[in-house]
């Protein structure tokens, strides 16, 4: 079973991005469908959004 976390710029609302470790990242309000990352992907992901 994954644990997923929601996104701390998320705040109190209802429109959040969780990420699931290994697993991907979902929208809070769908949670039965998810985007399946690899952890490269991820990482350049995280590199990315680091940069701006």
């Amino acid at each position: 079973m994954t644990t997923w976390r929601k996104s701390s710029h998320s705040g109190g609302g209802q429109d959040c991005v969780e990420v699931g470790r290994g697993v991907g990242i979902r929208d809070s309000k769908a949670p039965a469908t998810h985007l399946p990352l690899s952890r490269t992907a991820w990482t350049v992901f995280l590199r990315t959004l680091k940069r701006r």
